[in-house]
């Protein structure tokens, strides 16, 4: 299999290199994200992979599908990226990696909680320059506090563990909620008024985008921390801001933001800035990383592995388990 590899960074060719020497795999290391304008590069190869910031609408699913691409594979969780309905009917199976070290995405989680509770970047910046004044960093125990889990799929179940080690309480809202979980499941207005730490561990389809919004944020306890490490579109960006610029926030810690798409994995020191995500960077109760929860070598490992395992089961013609329907 020839396999056109998108969004190349360093780090992805040393997880999948050694790998895909292993299974016999030929892959094709491009600097560029798949996009309309770069989809011609797939010439040649049987598969595409790509990442959360490639563009797969249907004009670039027909093209593949006349370069002769036969499988897509993600290696990421979300396919949001992909026309699903142009892929049925190009008769391109679409596989991802549903779940790779989802311990990894957690623990970035509870680092961005514990640094925006006890103002940890902000310390740093400090005792660099010699300035050991703590006032203004005061953070709260989180034993006996609330936390509330937006999802309790395998990444919010490992943030579960996380905070149960911190002597937290824990209330959950799903959609699909597990029995077998043992949690206090509640409605998600109950969530907001109750909880003290609000954990966001959901997909991004129509149904959630924007699901954080005004009205949800007037629901929530004022001085809640919010943290997201799932999809930055189930933010509404500005109703974010215009909250923590009004002290409604002790804390908001993100992975993931509105606008990553046009500056996540790049240095953008010089490129145009984006007002919103200027003004919620501006704001000392912000901290953004940059969508390197998944970035551990366990989960670079996985991420390859069920990568090509998934384009070993279709070169098998074997059940498709990964695959998004």
């Amino acid at each position: 299999m020839k396999i056109a590899f998108f969004d190349t960074k360093s780090y992805w060719v040393d997880g999948f290199a050694p790998l895909a020497e292993k299974y016999g795999y030929e892959i094709t290391f491009i600097k560029e994200r798949l996009t309309p304008a770069t989809a011609h590069m797939a010439a040649g190869h049987d598969a595409t992979c790509s990442f959360v910031n490639d563009e797969l609408p249907a004009e670039v699913v027909k093209e593949l599908k006349n370069l002769g691409i036969k499988v897509i594979l993600l290696r990421c969780a979300g396919f949001d990226s992909v026309d699903l309905e142009a892929a049925k009917e190009a008769g391109i199976p679409v596989l991802r990696v549903p779940a790779y070290s989802p311990e990894s995405v957690a623990e970035q989680g509870a680092a961005l909680l514990m640094a925006v509770n006890r103002m940890s970047h902000h310390s740093y910046a400090r005792t660099t320059k010699f300035n050991f004044d703590i006032a203004g960093l005061t953070g709260i125990a989180l034993v006996g506090k609330t936390a509330g889990i937006i999802g309790t799929g395998k990444i919010g179940q490992c943030m579960i563990n996380i905070l149960k080690g911190f002597g937290m309480n824990i209330i959950a809202y799903d959609a699909f909620p597990n029995p077998n979980l043992g949690l206090e499941y509640v409605t998600l207005d109950e969530l907001y008024a109750r909880a003290d730490v609000i954990s966001i561990h959901c997909p991004l389809m129509p149904a959630t985008r924007h699901m954080i919004n005004a009205e949800a944020i007037s629901k929530m306890k004022d001085g809640v921390i919010f943290i997201n490490v799932a999809r930055g579109a189930l933010v509404d960006s500005e109703a974010l801001a215009d909250a923590l610029d009004a002290g409604k926030f002790r804390g908001v810690g993100a992975d993931v933001c509105e606008k990553e798409h046009e500056y996540f994995f790049e240095n953008c020191e010089n490129a145009e800035k984006d007002p919103t995500l200027a003004r919620l960077l501006a704001n000392p109760r912000f901290l953004l990383s940059g969508h390197q929860a998944f970035l551990t070598v366990d989960a670079l490992n996985a991420i390859a592995t069920v990568t090509l395992d998934n384009a070993k089961a279709f070169l098998a013609g074997a059940e498709l388990v990964n695959e998004v329907k």
